[in-house]
């Protein structure tokens, strides 16, 4: 699956359990997550999706784990099923 179905196919679940999301852009910064997921009671994740076997570039493990060092959840998926984990969206399937 490509990174944009897996994308697309996550914030359609995330939205469907009560989640606000936002795609993020930083014209001034490359490197940040594709996502932030926002919940009450749940607070606030960001997500940088990737295909199966992709692999993060060096800046985006620096934005990830700069955003980590605030106390911010900051998370790769490679599937939905790891966005549901991420986000403990719990599946009926």
């Amino acid at each position: 699956m490509l990174e944009r179905e897996i994308e697309r196919k996550s914030v359609k679940v995330a939205r469907a359990a009560g989640w606000l999301v936002f795609k993020f852009s930083s014209p001034n910064h490359r490197g940040v997550p594709d996502d932030i997921f926002m919940k009450s009671g749940h607070g606030v994740r960001f997500i940088e999706f990737k295909r199966p076997g992709g692999k993060l570039t060096r800046l985006q493990e620096i934005t990830l784990e700069s955003i980590r060092e605030q106390g911010i959840p900051a998370e790769v998926a490679y599937s939905v099923e790891d966005t549901k984990r991420i986000l403990g969206i719990i599946s009926s399937d």
